[in-house]
C-alpha cells in the first residue's frame, strides 16, 4: 500500500518520541562518563553576536551596561546575571569574590584574561547595592534591568546565568558560552578557561 500524507503525518508523533528517547539515553551515558553538564548546554546565541539590548544604567560610582560596550570590548567580558533575591546568586558569591580580586591582582606582563560585568535582573537598586558591598564590588560594569527587557533579549530564562564573550570586530561581541547555574571554580575551569586560552 502506497504511502499517503495521512500516514506520515501518523508517523510524526512516533519518530519524535524516538529521536526525544535516543537523546535521553545518550545523556543518561554522558552523565555516567561524567560528560555530560546541564549548565552547558549550547544556546541559540551560541557563537552569535551579542544581541541588542536597551541601555542599562547603575548604581551611583558605578558604569553601566550597553551594547556599545561589547562593540569596543578589547578583551574576554563574563557576564554574570544575578539578582539578590536569589539564593544561588548568593551562594556564588565567594567565588565571585575571590575571581574578582585575582583578575584585580597586578600583572607584569599582561592585562587580566577577562573582564568581569554584571547584569542585575529585576532586582531594586538598594538591594543589589547591599549584595554588591557583601561581593566586595566585583563587576568593572554593571547594567541595572529592572523591568528584564535586556534578560529577554540575552535568552535568559532564570537566575543566575552566565555569558562568556569574546572580542570580534566584525560582530561586535561574540558570545562563545553560555551557562546556567551559579559560577563555581569547577565551572570556570572546566567551561571558561579553554575558551580564554584558545584565544589569540
Amino acid at each position: 500500500m502506497p504511502l499517503t500524507r495521512r500516514h506520515l503525518l501518523a508517523a510524526l508523533p512516533v519518530l519524535g518520541a524516538a529521536g526525544l528517547g535516543l537523546g535521553f539515553i545518550r545523556m543518561l551515558h554522558g552523565l555516567d562518563r561524567g560528560q555530560f553538564d546541564p549548565r552547558a548546554i549550547s544556546t541559540p546565541l551560541t557563537g552569535q553576536p551579542v544581541p541588542e539590548f536597551p541601555a542599562l544604567s547603575s548604581l551611583p560610582g558605578q558604569a553601566g551596561l550597553t551594547r556599545e560596550d561589547f562593540r569596543t570590548m578589547t578583551q574576554p567580558v563574563l557576564l554574570s546575571v544575578w539578582a539578590s533575591w536569589c539564593l544561588p546568586c548568593v551562594e556564588e558569591i565567594p567565588f565571585i569574590s575571590q575571581l574578582a580580586a585575582s583578575l584585580a591582582a597586578p600583572r607584569k606582563k599582561r592585562d587580566a584574561p577577562l573582564a568581569l560585568w554584571g547584569l542585575c535582573y529585576k532586582d531594586q537598586p538598594a538591594s543589589a547595592s547591599r549584595w554588591l558591598e557583601r561581593a566586595g564590588q566585583p563587576f568593572t560594569r554593571l547594567g541595572l534591568d529592572q523591568d528584564g527587557q535586556a534578560a529577554i533579549e540575552w535568552g535568559v530564562t532564570g537566575v543566575p546565568e552566565a555569558f562568556l564573550i569574546m572580542p570580534d570586530p566584525q560582530m561586535g561581541g561574540r558570545i562563545v558560552w553560555h551557562g546556567t547555574g551559579g559560577l563555581t571554580e569547577a565551572v570556570y575551569q572546566t567551561r571558561v578557561v579553554p575558551h580564554l586560552e584558545a584565544a589569540p
